[in-house]
């Protein structure tokens, strides 16, 4: 929890039960959606708004604490995982498990730089690998 609230800290955040807990339930359910977030956080703290979680992720999105993701299908999900990656995504079920690989960070930097794209200013690259796991 001390970690947690560091992180709140660090971003200019006022440090409330409410950002804790879901800060919390996003490191603990991997790329979860709202809905994934209010059924885990409801199990223990009934008494937190949907409107509250909403909110507060949108302020997580806005200081870079959380990252909002959108599959194929257009459902959000977030990811609390702020380093460089990519995700693998389940093209049979809903999984999406992150991919790191510094070598192919480097490739993907370097391709682009290559390429000079005019009056575009690449801030990010995120690949988003479909495809099935194994079982």
């Amino acid at each position: 929890m001390d970690e947690i609230k560091n992180k709140l800290f660090e971003k200019g955040l006022k440090i409330t039960p409410q950002r804790l807990i879901i800060l919390e339930a996003i490191y603990n359910i991997s790329h979860p959606t709202a809905d994934d977030l209010i059924k885990y956080i409801r199990k223990k703290h009934s008494n937190i708004a949907i409107g509250t979680v909403y909110k507060v992720l949108e302020k997580f999105i806005e200081v870079g604490l959380i990252k909002k993701i959108t599959t194929e299908k257009d459902i959000v999900r977030y990811d609390g995982y702020m380093n460089n990656h990519h995700h693998f995504y389940s093209s049979d079920s809903t999984v999406i498990k992150d991919y790191i690989d510094e070598d192919l960070d480097k490739i993907l930097e370097e391709y682009f730089k290559n390429k000079r794209i005019n009056n575009f200013n690449i801030e990010e690259i995120t690949l988003q690998i479909k495809g099935k796991f194994k079982k």
